[in-house]
């Protein structure tokens, strides 16, 4: 079993050594692709409106107009708080290793070796999972359970 275990760690750690490394062109690359398809979602969203509300050019327009306010909003109040986003995750950051600090400490170093690894897996498997649910990469593919409770 721990062998298993240590065999999955290290295909998992080679994994991570193996991966591309992105240069700062192919994120330019990326960033773009992602606006034009997102742009072009939009286009098709209005068109979709325009044609289920039967809407006419003035309205398209006003809606366009204040679908632009308020994603010009959103990224003001995404920028606000920007600082506190990076000062929180430097918290985590800090309290985490603070506590493998302290497991350190506690555990022996076969122990603490196997925590790790444990760890390790278990990262993988909640990214595979959020991956499977739909929350990285657009659309969520599975719906989300909206039905109310049934009363007893």
């Amino acid at each position: 079993m721990k062998k298993l275990i240590l065999a999955i760690a290290f295909i998992g750690m080679g994994s991570f050594a193996m991966a591309q490394t992105t240069t700062p062109k192919d994120k330019a690359a990326r960033k773009a692709e992602f606006q034009q398809k997102r742009q072009q979602k939009e286009q098709e969203h209005l068109a979709q409106m325009q044609k289920d509300l039967n809407l006419n050019q003035g309205q398209v327009d006003k809606i366009k107009a204040l679908h632009d306010k308020r994603k010009a909003e959103m990224k003001a109040d995404f920028d606000k708080n920007k600082d506190q986003r990076q000062a929180k995750m430097e918290e985590m950051k800090a309290k985490r290793a603070q506590m493998d600090a302290d497991m350190k400490q506690i555990l022996t170093p076969q122990q603490y070796d196997k925590w790790q690894a444990d760890r390790k897996v278990k990262m993988e498997q909640r990214k595979v999972a959020m991956k499977e649910r739909g929350m990285k990469g657009g659309k969520m593919k599975k719906p989300m359970n909206t039905a109310a409770p049934e009363a007893n």
